[in-house]
């Protein structure tokens, strides 16, 4: 595999390549731990609502697109990964994905809608995921589900029920769901 690329592991789109901005910042979901998350999710997100906070490469929203999700919104800030992301969209036709060029905070207090799945990866020497917390609520459905991946363990409010968990390398991940409302 090229550098800046990655391989959609399931669905529809199952091993076509995604290219992504070389950024040094960008850390694309390994392909061992999105094929583990999507086996927690059960595989077929068919008629789902997908939030992809801090897209990146691309690699969570499009995997999945390519697993039947009807709706994915890819939110990121830096120009270069949101044309990358515009690219990649164009090339497979993935007319169900969005993206959206905007702080993922900022994004997230403003947007309307409600998501099943949200994926929040930020980058691990911030505090978005803290920051995040108070308002992502607002915008997933009764019983919706969070995909969190971070270098540190998360300090879960009340509402948050972590179900399942891994590590890869330096990286924690956990599938979290939003059980109040």
């Amino acid at each position: 595999m090229k550098a800046n690329e990655v391989r959609i592991v399931g669905g529809e789109w199952r091993s076509r390549r995604i290219r992504f901005a070389p950024r040094a910042s960008l850390r694309p979901t390994p392909d061992r731990v999105r094929e583990t998350l999507f086996n927690w999710l059960g595989q077929d997100l068919t008629g789902l609502a997908c939030l992809d906070l801090f897209a990146g490469s691309g690699a969570l929203g499009f995997e999945a697109a390519s697993r039947g999700a009807q709706r994915v919104v890819m939110v990121e800030r830096d120009a270069e990964a949101y044309a990358a992301l515009e690219r990649n969209r164009e090339a497979l036709r993935a007319h169900q994905v969005e993206a959206v060029r905007a702080d993922a905070l900022e994004f997230v207090r403003h947007d309307a809608g409600e998501y099943h799945v949200i994926f929040l990866d930020p980058p691990f020497d911030t505090a978005y995921g803290a920051r995040l917390l108070p308002v992502l609520p607002l915008r997933m459905v009764q019983g919706g589900w969070l995909y969190y991946e971070s270098g540190t363990r998360m300090q879960w409010p009340p509402g948050w029920d972590v179900q399942k968990e891994g590590r890869a390398g330096q990286v924690l991940f956990q599938l979290v769901k939003w059980t109040a409302k």
